[in-house]
């Protein structure tokens, strides 16, 4: 039985919100609910839901009332307020984009490999993304979805963890696939339909992205993290170049070398050689 009340920590902490404030009108449940196996494909269940504030804040009420396991999947065709990295807000069009969050069962992994479940979503997302934009698509880091200077897609990851024991991840993903109109306010977004003048079903694409993530993950479990690794670097955006970062006040130019097992993004440069994630910002 999962813990009423769990220390919450990781990456990204998680905060409960204020249960009269959520949505929770469900439109299909591809599959019934417990009994669950003990590790089942991720998208299974697929819950398709109308609105909900978060589709992460949803994944994370669901596991905390042990009513979802490893591999159930929510996708949100509306989000009132969606989650991005560092409290920002992920803005997306309602029923235009893939919105999701899956719960992935973490304890039998270890905390030192926290960077490593980054490692394998991004590349699962390039994984999908590649097969309808295959040119120029790449990963910036932390684990955003670039293609050339413009970003298609965003990942958040949230852990619940308890003392030294990493309990569950939600990983929750957002991809522009039919949304041709942005806020003024987002600098660089791009969409498959701007790529492709293609109108896609997020539905079907999402399902498509679970398969990846399904794939990706048995590979990390099986045949651990070098390969994925390896290629993550392979396809980082702007490895090589020379690029301008911000730390604090202070804007300067350095070369992008690579990114480091424990997350750290390895640069050229008279500064330092390596920043964690947060540390630094990209100028330009």
């Amino acid at each position: 039985m999962f813990p009423a009340k769990p220390e919450m920590a990781g990456i990204f902490p998680f905060v409960l919100p204020d249960p009269a404030t959520r949505c929770t009108n469900f439109v299909k449940n591809s599959n019934s609910l417990p009994p669950f196996p003990a590790k089942s494909t991720i998208g299974t269940p697929f819950i398709e839901l109308t609105e909900v504030e978060s589709t992460n804040i949803y994944a994370m009420e669901q596991v905390q009332a042990n009513m979802a396991a490893h591999g159930t999947t929510f996708f949100a065709f509306s989000q009132t307020a969606g989650k991005g990295r560092q409290g920002r807000n992920w803005v997306a069009e309602p029923g235009m984009n893939i919105t999701l969050s899956a719960v992935l069962d973490c304890s039998s992994l270890s905390l030192t490999q926290l960077f490593e479940l980054s490692l394998v979503v991004s590349l699962a997302c390039y994984d999908f993304f590649s097969v309808y934009a295959p040119e120029e698509t790449t990963i910036k880091w932390p684990n955003d979805l670039y293609w050339r200077d413009r970003k298609a897609g965003g990942i958040l990851i949230e852990n619940i963890i308890r003392g030294d024991n990493w309990l569950w991840s939600i990983v929750g993903i957002g991809i522009n696939v039919n949304q041709v109109d942005f806020p003024g306010s987002l600098k660089n977004p791009v969409s498959l339909k701007q790529l492709t003048g293609k109108h896609f079903d997020p539905v079907m694409l999402a399902k498509e992205l679970c398969a990846c993530l399904e794939i990706r993950y048995r590979e990390w479990i099986t045949s651990g993290i070098g390969e994925i690794f390896r290629r993550y670097n392979e396809l980082l955006f702007k490895k090589g170049a020379r690029v301008m970062l911000r730390k604090d006040t202070i804007v300067f130019p350095c070369i992008i070398k690579g990114v480091a097992l424990t997350g750290e993004l390895l640069v050229d440069n008279e500064l330092q050689e390596s920043f964690r994630f947060g540390e630094v910002e990209w100028d330009r």
